[in-house]
């Protein structure tokens, strides 16, 4: 199990939901991992969001014109976003299982996005798994572009991935660091408590 269905039971898409939209209201800028996304390929590129939720990052790429597709483990998340994207692609699965190709989907995506503290709230031993698996998802050249916590304050459970850790993962996945930042918005990486890397899968 991992330590998000620890944490929520997998029935917290609702209220997740309504926070993001009352940040919102408040003029909060509820789209930098979309920008972000948005700098690194043009639109019409192929986007795989991994740890999709309810769809909030998704829903705006495939807005700005890109070809996206999203699977999350959590049910309660995934009917949030069928019922605000129904004609968007949503599949259900577990990111340590994730096969582009059972899933009736191709492996060529220019982009592979981990936005939301997916990574950080894996069952701890499963992050090399996952990594690999969503290296696979892209094709030569694409980017895994992942942010997520590293220490108390920017998580709701103790921290259990460091970046070291993190890009041995990518390394023997056979990709390489290009960048880190320490926000959404690229701000350069400060060694503060959350990070937003990205990665490139060789050629």
């Amino acid at each position: 199990m991992s330590r998000w269905q620890e944490l929520t039971g997998g029935t917290s898409g609702a209220e997740y939901a309504a926070r993001f939209e009352a940040l919102g209201r408040s003029g909060k800028d509820m789209h930098g991992e979309a920008s972000l996304c948005a700098a690194l390929v043009p639109a019409g590129s192929r986007v795989l969001d991994a740890g999709c939720g309810t769809g909030r990052v998704m829903i705006r790429l495939s807005e700005l014109g890109y070809d996206c597709v999203g699977f999350d483990l959590d049910a309660s998340m995934l009917d949030v976003a069928r019922e605000q994207a129904p004609q968007l692609p949503w599949f259900q699965t577990d990111a340590t299982e994730f096969d582009a190709a059972l899933l009736g989907i191709e492996a060529d995506f220019d982009l592979v996005i981990a936005a939301g503290n997916v990574l950080a709230l894996l069952a701890p031993g499963t992050e090399a798994t996952v990594v690999s698996r969503l290296a696979a998802a892209l094709r030569p050249g694409g980017l895994l572009v992942a942010g997520f916590g590293l220490d108390a304050a920017h998580l709701p459970v103790p921290p259990s991935l460091t970046l070291q850790e993190y890009d041995a993962h990518c390394a023997a996945a056979g990709l390489t660091l290009v960048d880190r930042f320490a926000t959404w918005d690229a701000a350069a990486y400060d060694r503060g408590g959350y990070a937003v890397s990205v990665h490139r899968l060789g050629s």
